[in-house]
């Protein structure tokens, strides 16, 4: 005997006989591509919510910078409002006409609304405002999600109705997590990149600090009270140096942008250590009053040595063998030197920071500029140790080859990856650099 079915558990709702049940009918397929078509309706729904719900913020700060996170949190509100005010309406329009009615004019009002949404930079004010409204009106389109699912219910029967529930959920589902755009990552390569530019920016500025006073004490004999009072006087003009660097290098990156700036800074700072190479026939003094117990004591008179007793030995000691053969760094040259660093340091320095921060972005940016502050503490600590060891060992000469050396592969490292280092909205297309 066969099983009797219960006509309502296999009829649609809006269905009073059951010829539509039947898979081979027209009534049952055309149905079914009414319902598929609601899936993929309430799939571009999430699709679009939340393509844009992770840019508004980013947004909103590009268009108006008096906006803040307080009026950001109207602005997502608005969505939400605007949906609550217009389900209710659609829902009772589906009931009093055809759905595609409430459908349609949903549609439509969405679409209205991201154009406007997408335009709302265009005001020269109240852009917030312009904002807040079309993300209302978003909302309010997206009230058809009633209309959807009660079009849903009532195309199905009560045998197919959970099985529809379920896919149109999971349509939903899948727009939420197809939605969001890929995610926009720092590169590495330039994050890596400026930490090593960084590092030989500031290990260069640590050499030079330290290696100040004794060079201009091995090379001009100056005792300790005057190359403290000169180098003091030297780096007091150098900071007023730097200040008016600083002014023209903002002028400068914003016309000829950062890595050009930064790649000048690195050639004046070679030329400033190139300057310092010994060259020429004459040699520095020699500090010889010290000596004892040394064959060159014989050559010198009793008295000259008992006159000098007195006085603070100066020039270039005699334990630094270089400095017997190593030509005379020119007061001229320090000077030049001073100078041009004075030039190359302040504008690599901002630089490196500025374009750092660019290629980060909008992210969270701590941990990025902890590792860049340790760059530089980790470059103050290696470089007095370097300097302090290869000068007094192999002399100036060896020591501003070394700089100039890594000055040179600081300027080929730039260089390689000049394109790379752009600003992080540049990078993924936001605005052309």
């Amino acid at each position: 005997m066969p099983q009797l079915v219960d006509p309502d558990d296999s009829t649609p709702l809006l269905r009073d006989d059951t010829s539509s049940d039947h898979p081979q009918s027209e009534d049952y397929r055309s149905r079914w591509r009414s319902i598929r078509v609601m899936y993929f309706t309430m799939f571009l729904s999430s699709v679009g919510f939340t393509i844009v719900i992770t840019s508004v913020w980013p947004y909103l700060q590009k268009i108006d910078e008096s906006a803040d996170a307080s009026f950001l949190g109207w602005v997502v509100a608005a969505y939400s409002l605007g949906q609550m005010v217009a389900s209710p309406i659609f829902g009772l329009w589906s009931n009093k006409r055809p759905r595609r009615e409430p459908l349609v004019c949903s549609i439509f009002i969405n679409l209205s609304a991201n154009i406007y949404y997408a335009y709302v930079y265009l005001p020269r004010t109240n852009n917030k405002f312009h904002m807040l409204i079309s993300r209302a009106f978003v909302g309010f389109g997206a009230g058809n999600v009633a209309v959807v699912r009660s079009y849903v219910a009532g195309a199905t029967s009560l045998k197919e109705r959970t099985s529809a529930m379920a896919n149109m959920s999971a349509c939903q589902a899948l727009g939420f997590i197809l939605g969001p755009d890929t995610e926009e990552s720092v590169d590495q390569v330039a994050v890596l990149t400026s930490n090593i530019l960084f590092f030989i920016v500031m290990f260069i500025f640590a050499v030079f600090e330290t290696i100040a006073t004794p060079l201009s004490m091995d090379m001009f004999a100056w005792t300790r009270k005057e190359a403290v009072l000169y180098n003091g006087i030297i780096i007091c003009c150098i900071g007023f140096e730097s200040i008016l660097v600083f002014l023209v290098v903002k002028v400068a990156s914003q016309r000829f942008g950062d890595r050009p700036v930064l790649l000048a800074g690195l050639a004046i700072i070679f030329c400033g250590f190139f300057i310092l190479l010994p060259w020429g026939n004459h040699y520095p003094k020699i500090q010889w009053a010290d000596v004892k117990n040394n064959s060159l004591v014989s050559r010198m008179s009793e008295a000259t040595i008992a006159s000098n007793s007195s006085l603070e030995p100066t020039g270039c000691p005699y334990e630094q063998t270089w400095c017997q053969y190593t030509p005379v760094i020119h007061l001229a040259q320090y000077i030049s030197s001073d100078i041009l660093i004075g030039v190359g340091y302040p504008a690599c320095n901002v630089m490196s920071y500025t374009l750092y921060s660019k290629i980060l972005g909008p992210k969270p940016q701590g941990v990025y500029m902890g590792w860049l502050t340790a760059s530089g503490s980790g470059a103050r600590t290696l470089g007095p140790i370097f300097v302090s060891h290869v000068y007094t060992i192999l002399g100036p000469r060896w020591a501003f080859s070394l700089i100039c050396g890594m000055v040179v592969g600081a300027i080929i490292l730039l260089s390689s990856v000049y394109r790379k280092l752009i600003a992080f909205s540049a990078r993924h297309g936001r605005i052309v650099e």
